[in-house]
């Protein structure tokens, strides 16, 4: 059962040592200090991100302990002294991706082993001390379960396709004639194919290893699904644009291989390949120079250039109004103590976007 808490204290999932489990433990919340705010946090998303940080694939990690998560939904509980942005009882999406208002770097939370650090957001906890300038509040009618994808997965995946390459629906809207193979059809593949899906890019081409992502693809929009394990995807992506190569890539897999596929899949002369993957610390990536002088381009994104102040209210009307199917993107929940699980089953390849329900009574 979810623990009965104190007024004034977290249970929160805290990464002590780099590769070993996440350990639950108690914390006293502190003062909040101007421009914090204190969430309810009611969904937290997983990502590849906090997996590389809990094996320790992003280097040396100087901040031990400290708290993980950055993307989710909640109930503003308090705010501090100058913030103005939210009230107690607004329903928000917490986001990594800074937005306007106060910015406070972190927090340090007291526990009975000691300090546990956090930076400015942290997810994996019951209540979370964040700021201004990761909130945004949402309509009282939006579900905080799809909400949650809306603070990492949706902007950064939908993000590339709106932003970074600037398509939007509609005869002028740069998509219509134009392809798009996206590599890795987790969260954010998937949520970029959903957006692509909607501003009606003529082909779309999921690429994955899981015959399960493949078919969430399908049922996200995809025009093209090709499973890696049975055929070579760029030579796949190829064939399929007729041995031109797509107008447009992303990669959000998270590998080497998959990085180098999508900047080959790519075509000359304006093809533009997008990486919005993590590899682990000290990995690179190799291309041939002669792509680029033939007028292949590549790029990374940060968050899918995302302002979640603009961007997040339209993600949530667009689910509202039934144009976006955030559902489709959503596969396991998870309770806090199975948070050891639900990294090592998105590690696997077994789940898409995974959720910690903070209402779900641990298996």
């Amino acid at each position: 059962m979810q623990p009965t808490m104190k007024a004034m204290e977290t249970e929160a999932a805290v990464l002590e040592e780099l590769g070993a489990p996440l350990r639950l433990r108690r914390l006293a919340i502190p003062a909040l200090k101007p421009g914090q705010v204190l969430v309810e946090v009611a969904y937290s998303g997983v990502c590849h991100t906090q997996v590389l940080e809990a094996r320790g694939k992003r280097g040396p990690d100087r901040f031990l302990p400290h708290l993980l998560g950055h993307e989710g939904s909640g109930v503003v509980l308090e705010t501090g002294p100058g913030a103005s942005k939210v009230r107690p009882g607004d329903r928000v999406v917490l986001s990594w991706i800074k937005g306007s208002g106060l910015d406070v770097p972190g927090t340090i939370y007291e526990g009975d082993r000691g300090r546990v650090n956090a930076g400015a957001l942290c997810t994996f906890a019951r209540r979370t001390v964040t700021c201004e300038s990761r909130v945004t509040p949402i309509p009282a009618s939006m579900p905080l379960r799809e909400a949650a994808l809306l603070g990492c997965a949706v902007p950064t995946g939908g993000g590339i396709v709106l932003n970074t390459l600037g398509l939007r629906p509609g005869p002028s809207g740069g998509a219509a004639g134009k392809s798009l193979a996206v590599f890795g059809a987790g969260g954010i593949g998937l949520s970029a194919v959903l957006a692509a899906a909607m501003v009606g890019l003529d082909v779309v081409i999921a690429v994955d290893v899981a015959p399960h992502k493949l078919e969430q693809a399908r049922a996200a929009g995809a025009t093209h699904a090709v499973d890696a394990r049975e055929r070579d995807p760029v030579a796949a992506v190829l064939e399929i644009t007729g041995g031109r190569g797509a107008d447009f890539a992303i990669e959000a897999a998270g590998r080497r291989a998959t990085m180098e596929g999508a900047f080959a899949a790519v075509r000359p002369a304006g093809g533009l390949c997008v990486l919005a993957g993590n590899l682990p610390h000290g990995e690179r990536i190799s291309v041939d120079p002669m792509d680029l002088i033939r007028g292949k381009r590549i790029a990374g994104t940060w968050g899918g250039e995302s302002m979640p102040d603009r961007d997040i209210p339209i993600y949530a009307d667009l689910y509202l109004s039934g144009k976006l199917n955030l559902a489709v993107l959503l596969t396991h929940a998870y309770g806090l103590g199975e948070i050891n699980r639900a990294l090592d089953d998105l590690e696997a390849g077994k789940v898409g976007r995974a959720l910690i329900d903070m209402s779900k009574e641990s298996g």
